[in-house]
């Protein structure tokens, strides 16, 4: 978990980045052009950490199939009534700075923008590969995902779609770091440590939030 945590956000900070400069060059380096390959040079980053935040959405959905109660923890139930009251509640302790139940596992409002994240994240690589697919028609990615050209209407909306997606991206990195931070301080539980240690920590009798957390 940790580790595809890890992959995950350094790919999107690296795609994020390089997408913009793609969309949008700022750097001109000085020189004959034929001398430089610097727009080149950022489209291999972009599509090397393309290939790297695939592998681990990719192991991530799997570990939610092969892991523990933990791996599936928060997952959006969203056909159950008491799953939307508890992501209400939770909204609501946020807004108004209460402390609501410890959890080890993932809170159903956390749940529920993973989710989100996984569904975007698969996303951009159907697009992304279905642009870079363009560079050589026929090839392997072009039959793998050329399709997904024809639903959004055209290449140009497929590269609208990809950008607009994108900035998705960095609002949940805004929520989600301040989120974070505020549940550390909030719970002192070592929330932000845990990410690289593994090792979260409650009061004793304090972790009721866990139950029926899958």
């Amino acid at each position: 978990m940790r580790l595809t945590h890890w992959v995950d956000a350094i790919s999107i900070a690296v795609l994020v980045i390089t997408g913009l400069l793609i969309a949008r060059p700022q750097l001109s380096p000085l020189g004959e052009a034929y001398k430089n390959f610097w727009m080149g040079r950022i489209r291999e980053l972009h599509f090397i950490f393309a290939y790297a935040l695939t592998v681990g959405v990719l192991l991530r959905v799997s570990w939610f199939f092969r892991g523990n109660r933990y791996a599936r923890s928060g997952a959006p139930l969203i056909w159950r009534a008491q799953w939307w009251r508890t992501v209400w509640q939770e909204f609501v302790e946020y807004l108004r700075s209460e402390r609501g139940p410890m959890r080890l596992g993932h809170a159903p409002l956390a749940g529920a923008a993973y989710t989100a994240v996984i569904l975007m994240a698969l996303f951009q690589v159907l697009t992304g590969f279905a642009i870079y697919g363009q560079v050589n028609p026929g090839g392997f990615w072009d039959q793998l995902t050329g399709w997904v050209i024809p639903v959004f209407g055209g290449l140009f909306q497929t590269h609208m779609w990809h950008h607009l997606v994108a900035w998705g991206f960095v609002i949940y990195v805004i929520v989600h770091l301040y989120l974070v931070f505020y549940n550390s301080r909030l719970h002192k539980n070592g929330f932000v440590d845990s990410i690289v240690s593994g090792y979260k920590f409650y009061r004793e009798g304090g972790r009721g939030g866990d139950k029926g957390i899958s």
